[in-house]
């Protein structure tokens, strides 16, 4: 006899900065448990979260996410097969409520077919023979960062933000290049770990001139350092001749489809061109992209699209292109560990889940043995890729590979 969903239940839980989430349990006799992350970064094209409003929790609270789940969605997937992902993902529509329906049903389908949720593993980390190397490697650079920081900027530069990343007082990128080098060299990994970036170009990005505001943090901002994408574009050259620089995340802002192309076209034979804002993980954008040679490495962010079904579209869709995926968290985490075998499950060969020193970003690296991942340093919200570093202006993050 088939298994079906016997039981789906919604509640308010709350993420790694104590802003409330959605957790759904989904029983079909046994159970499987989902919860939802946030991002603060987030590009206009993502599937939008349901927000309460109001006063609660500053307006971020989610009972009526909840209360969907409950009273809507629950009632009309009672009875249902939990091995139908696509199925039932076509059924729903929506963001913060519908991904933990649909996460939980994926992990609920996996103990019905009694198989590991990610079943595949394959890929390695540059430079480590083996997962356990890989860690090895990140943990320590990690370490010999902070060490190096304490010297240069004092004890309080190694305290971390939402990510686990170091956030000093860096006053230019290229500082941030050569402190992420001289971890490297101390810790003895010259040449086994390079370095990635995750601009974020969108932030300083201004729409009625079309310009770049490399100053944009700065109070008074007299508007000095605002550049042209062309003008950008040649920077990102400059660093990717300077440093061992192999990949770099959104480096133009969303909409700025003609400098990604220009991009790409000029050094994505070298360097990996990863799409997180202007993809958003979003089948359209992905084939439009795909099209117009815009980038050649896909953001895996499952909460922006809002279901799992969608998710590994997009990616079957970037894998066919030749491009690259990485799987990454979200800056608001859950002790959910549900990317990391999605990870290994769909080979992305890569995964950025933070730094190692916070037990929501750890308990990816723990669930993903055997597989690459990366420690991120930054200003304001680290993050961790395939080898790597990032920073723009203030807004500096180091990756190296775990």
């Amino acid at each position: 006899m088939a298994a079906t969903i016997q039981s789906v239940k919604a509640r308010q839980i709350f993420d790694s900065r104590g802003n409330p989430t959605v957790d759904v349990c989904c029983s079909d006799g046994t159970f499987a448990r989902a919860a939802v992350p946030s991002g603060a970064s987030t590009g206009v094209y993502e599937a939008l979260e349901l927000r309460d409003g109001g006063s609660d929790y500053l307006g971020k609270g989610v009972s009526k996410a909840v209360d969907n789940v409950n009273s809507i969605i629950a009632p009309a997937l009672i009875g249902k097969d939990p091995t139908a992902q696509t199925e039932l993902d076509n059924y729903m529509l929506g963001a913060n409520a519908i991904l933990a329906v649909s996460l939980a049903v994926c992990k609920a389908g996996a103990s019905v077919k009694k198989i590991p949720l990610y079943q595949e593993f394959m890929i390695l980390p540059t430079g480590a023979a083996s997962f356990k190397e890989a860690m090895k490697m990140g943990v320590e650079v990690y370490h010999n960062l902070k060490s190096v920081i304490k010297k240069k900027y004092g004890q309080d530069a190694t305290n971390v933000g939402d990510e686990g990343g170091f956030a000093p007082n860096i006053q230019e990128n290229k500082e941030g290049l050569e402190l992420l080098k001289t971890a490297i060299e101390k810790a003895g990994y010259t040449g086994k770990v390079v370095i990635g970036m995750d601009v974020a170009a969108s932030e300083f990005y201004n729409d009625k001139d079309k310009t770049y505001d490399l100053n944009f943090k700065e109070e008074n901002n007299d508007g000095s350092q605002k550049i042209s994408g062309d003008s950008l574009k040649n920077v990102y050259k400059s660093f990717v001749s300077e440093y061992p620089i192999v990949s770099i995340e959104d480096p133009f802002d969303q909409d700025d489809w003609v400098h990604y192309a220009k991009m790409t076209e000029e050094c994505g034979v070298e360097v990996q061109i990863v799409g997180d804002d202007l993809l958003v993980t979003n089948p359209t954008r992905v084939a439009k992209a795909i099209k117009e040679k815009s980038c050649n490495a896909l953001l895996l962010k499952v909460n922006q699209i809002g279901s799992v079904t969608e998710s590994i579209e997009a990616v079957k869709m970037s894998k066919h292109a030749g491009w690259g995926v990485m799987t990454s968290h979200r800056s608001g985490e859950t002790e959910d560990t549900f990317i990391a075998d999605l990870a290994v499950g769909l080979s992305t060969g890569q995964i950025k889940t933070g730094a190692p020193c916070r037990s929501e970003r750890l308990a990816k690296y723990n669930q993903a043995s055997g597989f690459p991942v990366i420690l991120a340093l930054q200003n304001h919200s680290p993050d961790i890729l395939l080898t790597n570093m990032t920073s723009h202006n203030n807004k500096k993050q180091i990756v190296l590979p775990l």
